[in-house]
């Protein structure tokens, strides 16, 4: 008879999807608890070298740098290279990066310049290491799991991320400045270790070609994702979302204390509420990808998006926000679980680097207009008026992308 523990085990990673599936997750869970520590920790760090609100903000800013300028680019070394490798020498230069930041801090050498530099440097690692461990998941998973896969993925980011270790980080940096840092390194250098198990198929160096140069690898993934229709029309639905989600949350604890009258401890429950809900739907999201068709459960996802920013910008009971924000968890993560699926799917292997960073470099630049229009819109009309926008802005998009979401929930690769 099966043990309890083992059940619950092929539950959450069922046996079909491979050992290196397993690996891939236990390396995803190491790196994603090594990087929430930083999420508390690193802005801990900032505030205690310097209370300039500009200095504060770029060291929040320049961690999306690397994005902007080198994302195509990732890409398409990703699609060059063996993508594993990639993976491992990118995971390497954090901890070896996170290395200097420590002896720094223990030496007393820390300046909030050096520090910017460091934040750069992870930055960009970062940057190649996500982009090759993106491209790596298709190789490893049948196209039918790709969704529970996605879906078992951001589980590691819910827990191991955004509840476990920035609590984890801020405790650490109490017992000492570079503490939580080393624990990061140790982090990365374990989740470096589980991804040496992962084995991957004999495409994982890509389908681009060595000789050609780079810019064109680029100009070649732009095409294909031109050229292809429900692709096309995805990455555009995601960037526009992302505006629109963007407007509300990014000025959302002024909202939690204009419209609310929440303080600290009621918008971190807020925040978790988000959280818990996420959770929820992505270790359901196997049972609801069964008994809901795709283009359906798209269309509920985006159509929630909306209705929740309507309600949103209409309570003022901080009960009825949670349970808004509870809801909004779970059908974002889903979203997010399902739509990296239909665009993998769709997406030849040798393409899966590019027209991943594409739709990366769509969702931070979306965020990133939405955050600073939110900030404009508050400022001038209130702190509901984001919601507004973003409830109007998703609608429009939703009705006019409404009979094309049959055609990309079902898309094939060319």
């Amino acid at each position: 008879m099966t043990s309890i523990p083992a059940r619950v085990v092929e539950w959450l990673v069922p046996a079909r999807m491979g050992t290196a599936f397993r690996w891939n997750l236990a390396s995803s869970w190491a790196g994603q608890l090594g990087d929430g520590i930083a999420v508390a920790a690193g802005p801990l760090l900032v505030a205690s070298l310097t209370r300039n609100p500009t200095l504060i903000a770029a060291a929040a800013m320049v961690q999306h740098v690397p994005t902007l300028l080198l994302g195509l680019y990732a890409g398409a070394i990703a699609d060059r290279v063996d993508r594993r490798r990639l993976v491992l020498a990118a995971n390497l230069v954090r901890v070896a990066v996170l290395a200097v930041l420590v002896v720094t801090i223990a030496t007393g050498h820390i300046s909030i310049g050096l520090l910017l530099g460091v934040l750069f440097a992870v930055g960009v690692a970062e940057l190649f290491a996500d982009t090759g461990w993106r491209a790596v998941l298709p190789m490893i998973v049948p196209k039918a799991d790709l969704g529970i896969g996605n879906a078992r993925q951001m589980s590691a980011f819910l827990v191991a991320n955004q509840m476990v270790g920035p609590a984890v980080g801020a405790s650490l940096f109490a017992l000492g400045q570079a503490v939580p840092f080393g624990v990061q390194g140790a982090a990365l250098l374990l989740a470096a270790a589980l991804f040496t198990k992962v084995r991957l198929p004999a495409s994982a160096a890509g389908g681009a070609k060595p000789e050609q140069h780079i810019g064109r690898d680029i100009t070649d993934g732009l095409r294909w994702i031109w050229h292809h229709a429900p692709i096309r029309t995805l990455t555009l639905v995601i960037f526009i979302f992302n505006i629109t989600w963007g407007a509300p949350f990014g000025v959302l604890v002024y909202w939690a204390q204009e419209r609310l009258g929440l303080g600290s401890v009621g918008f971190g429950l807020l925040t978790t509420a988000s959280a818990v809900g996420g959770i929820v739907s992505v270790l359901l999201y196997d049972r609801l990808e069964r008994i809901v068709p795709l283009a359906r459960l798209m269309r509920i996802c985006l159509s929630l998006e909306v209705v929740t920013h309507l309600a949103l910008a209409l309570t003022t009971i901080p009960w009825v926000a949670m349970a808004i924000m509870v809801v909004f968890g779970g059908y974002a993560f889903v979203w997010g679980s399902l739509s990296s699926a239909v665009r993998q799917r769709a997406t030849p292997d040798e393409y899966q680097g590019r027209v991943g960073s594409v739709y990366w470099l769509g969702l931070i630049v979306g965020l990133l207009v939405g955050q600073f229009l939110g900030g404009q819109i508050a400022s001038h009309f209130g702190a509901a008026a984001p919601f507004w926008f973003a409830f109007a802005g998703s609608g429009i998009t939703l009705v006019l992308v409404w009979r094309q979401l049959a055609h990309i929930a079902h898309a094939e690769a060319d």
